[in-house]
């Protein structure tokens, strides 16, 4: 008899069962349970987050809610309206930075992002993603790094385990699978050198938030 999906009576006996039709030890059945509950909380949490990504006009306040939410935010740094993330406290912004509306921040491993970096809108910088050889679809993580004076253009994707050097350049909608060396131009679906920035020595300053962005 099945009560749900993951309990069922056999014999007399109630059996465990994860979602791969594994039966469970009572043990690791109340850890997975616990863990459940964690995520949901987590889940709740987001959800609160996105909401005042999404809706509060003013940086200032979502700034504070990023800020005790777990991401790093350093000085005169800007995340624009709509930005998500899946785990807040992996993330580690530098000063003078520009994230863009509706971009995506990870953070389910290290996410680095250095100083007067420039990332446009609807950028997604990934640190996790499916082992697609792995029986049971398992994550895999790989730690993301962004040095200083980078430029991200507009719906660009970063998968995980990319550096990307000082002063590079990723163009609109490239898709980043291999690290990028500094001061290089990467565009395209899988990314590739299609040129070479000039200034090897960038000193400029982004700048204050636009005040309802």
């Amino acid at each position: 008899m099945t009560y749900f999906d993951n309990i069922k009576l056999s014999g007399g006996e109630l059996k465990f069962i994860d979602r791969h039709g594994n039966e469970l030890s009572l043990y690791i059945a109340i850890v997975k349970v616990m863990n459940r509950l964690v995520s949901w909380c987590q889940d709740l949490k987001l959800y609160a987050i996105h909401a005042v990504s999404l809706h509060v006009p003013f940086h200032i306040v979502r700034k504070c809610v990023f800020t005790f939410s777990g991401v790093k935010i350093g000085k005169g740094s800007t995340l624009h309206m709509g930005c998500r993330f899946f785990d807040p406290r992996g993330v580690k912004i530098g000063n003078d930075t520009i994230v863009g509306n509706n971009s995506f921040l990870d953070g389910r491993d290290r996410l680095t992002i250095g100083d007067h970096v420039d990332i446009a809108s609807e950028v997604l910088i990934y640190n996790s993603e499916h082992d697609l050889d792995d029986p049971e679809f398992k994550a895999i993580n790989g730690e993301v790094l962004i040095d200083d004076y980078v430029f991200i253009g507009p719906r660009a994707v970063i998968l995980p385990g990319v550096k990307i050097g000082k002063g590079a350049v990723v163009a609109a909608g490239a898709v980043v699978t291999k690290d990028v060396d500094d001061y290089n131009i990467v565009g395209g679906i899988p990314a590739k050198l299609i040129g070479e920035r000039k200034n090897k020595n960038p000193s400029y300053r982004l700048g204050r938030a636009r005040l309802f962005q």
